[in-house]
């Protein structure tokens, strides 16, 4: 005997609450129209209300076209919407990576004179912060004080958050100021504004005036000081966290390990990677990147290489890492094997970050055909668009191969003009091969996109050099002398009994430097008698 329709809604609807899969909700739906439920007035409004509320419960970005037109076709069948109904609505298409829709559900609730109510606000404000609109995110500002929710701290926090996002730090700054009611989150939203607009000193004074830190405090600073290529103050703030016994989050782990791969601290990522592995925290896709990373650029390509086989996630930036280390270290085969394997079994589309390290690792190993053929695909099929950096590379790559002329006619056939890694690229290959009249037009280039750049001046006297045209470079070493131009200084670091040392070319300042210099220059004595 059929259950009451009544009894049945009941029932459907704890049904509804049990569902755990996106899939477990569309088969209550499905029992819900084969039941007929839906010509049960006003409880069938209910009923959908609870179906779309699950549904949004369990979306995960991102999520496919059909989920994103199943959750606004539910929306339509419900009559008279209620707040929740359209917080709801608002919240899933956020979630589904379209804020322009979801900002016009809110707009059609207002129209509608539907009151929002505390969670309204919330959910709009992030799909303004996705949007990128100030002006609207200064008219929901608004509408918070028109409906007294501007001293909500979850409404504060979102509006933190959404002027951050702009970069709009002051705005973001006022409101935090503003707020009567401050939490964690609070404090953490501007942290993150303030390290986004590269205000890492400030973002550091609010750290410390924090009443209380959690690990996402830590973890923002961590990762700004990262950043701003501070790399000494990433770890120490590192190892004052660990200190407290404060449990690093992956942000603050993988931050520390760009770190210590930046500066060369293998032992140092070696404790962080230990520590890992102590606490059991599970090496997902992002820190399997950081893992990679630090080895790949310590010098240690096959533990890097263990650890990426051994990931059983590997999204587009563990292989670009993997790609990466492969490049550094000359191995320009295994680095195509590896690319293929990503494209052909992996399936993962390749970006330009991809492609730019697959034409460096083959300018070095002299893969010019295969190159090529990278370049060339590219565009026609993977539907990578090629950029300035791209032709760069492989301006050095024909140059450094002597294919001069094949490069100048690259570089003429560019959709836009050459930057001075594209003409700086032609001018090593010139410097290597003796092109001299090339580099002239090479060099001309780079001086006009770039003319505070001195290290042109210093290959083309090299070039002058070579060929033994004195006047020419009597010339060019005058000109650099007069136009004043600077030129970065090499620097280089090196790890001895856990200390590191940096030393910069044409300094002193190191306190054996007495030292040092006198064994170096009873080597060169050593190498000169040799002779």
């Amino acid at each position: 005997m059929w259950a009451l329709p009544a009894q049945q809604s009941a029932h459907v609807t704890e049904a509804i609450k049990q569902c755990k899969s996106i899939k477990q909700v569309h088969q209550v739906h499905a029992q819900v129209i084969t039941r007929g439920l839906l010509s049960l007035g006003s409880s069938s409004s209910l009923l959908l209300a609870n179906i779309l509320h699950a549904f949004t419960s369990l979306l995960l970005p991102p999520s496919l076209p059909d989920r994103r037109r199943y959750a606004a076709a539910i929306f339509r069948r419900i009559k008279n919407p209620s707040t929740f109904c359209y917080n709801t609505i608002v919240r899933a298409h956020t979630l589904l990576s379209l804020p322009f829709n979801a900002l016009q559900f809110f707009v059609q609730m207002r129209r509608l004179s539907v009151s929002p109510d505390a969670y309204t606000f919330p959910f709009a404000l992030k799909a303004c912060a996705d949007f990128r609109s100030l002006s609207l995110a200064k008219t929901l500002q608004s509408q918070c004080f028109k409906f007294g929710f501007s001293a909500d701290v979850f409404v504060a926090n979102c509006l933190i958050r959404v002027y951050s996002v702009m970069g709009r730090i002051e705005g973001a700054r006022q409101v935090f100021d503003e707020s009567p009611y401050r939490d964690a989150v609070s404090y953490n939203g501007l942290i993150d504004g303030l390290v986004k607009a590269g205000d890492i000193e400030r973002a550091h004074v609010l750290f410390e005036e924090m009443p209380m830190r959690d690990s996402v405090s830590w973890g923002t600073l961590v990762a700004g000081y990262a950043r701003m290529k501070q790399f000494k103050e990433a770890i120490e703030l590192f190892d004052h966290m660990l200190a407290l016994e404060v449990l690093p989050d992956n942000i603050a782990l993988v931050s520390a390990l760009s770190a210590c791969a930046q500066l060369g601290e293998l032992e140092k990522g070696k404790q962080i990677h230990s520590y890992i592995e102590q606490n059991g925290i599970q090496i997902d896709a992002f820190l399997s990147t950081g893992l990679v990373d630090l080895y790949s650029k310590c010098g240690c390509i096959e533990i890097a290489r263990e650890i990426f086989e051994l990931s059983p996630e590997k999204s587009l930036f563990t292989w670009n890492a993997m790609l990466t280390g492969l490049a550094l270290h000359g191995h320009g085969q295994l680095l195509l094997d590896h690319f293929s394997r990503m494209v052909k079994e992996a399936r993962v589309q390749p970006d330009g970050v991809t492609f730019l390290v697959l034409l460096a690792g083959c300018s070095h190993a002299g893969l010019t055909g295969e190159a090529r053929k990278l370049f060339e695909e590219m565009e026609n099929v993977y539907k990578v668009p090629r950029e300035l950096k791209h032709y760069g590379c492989m301006a050095d790559l024909l140059g450094r191969a002597g294919l001069i002329r094949e490069a100048v006619e690259m570089i003429e056939g560019m959709p836009v003009g050459g930057d001075v890694f594209v003409w700086g690229g032609l001018l090593s290959g010139c410097r290597i091969h003796g092109n001299v009249e090339v580099a002239e037009k090479a060099a001309e280039h780079v001086m006009e996109v770039s003319p505070e750049d001195g290290g042109v001046y210093s290959v083309l006297a090299h070039v002058y050099a070579s060929a033994e045209r004195w006047e020419d470079l009597a010339k060019i070493r005058g000109l650099r002398d007069s136009a004043r131009v600077r030129k970065n200084a090499g620097c280089s670091l090196i790890q001895v009994n856990g200390v590191t040392h940096e030393f910069i070319a044409g300094d002193s300042l190191h306190p054996q430097s007495d030292e040092i210099y006198l064994a170096l220059n009873a080597i060169g004595k050593h190498q000169f008698e040799v002779l």
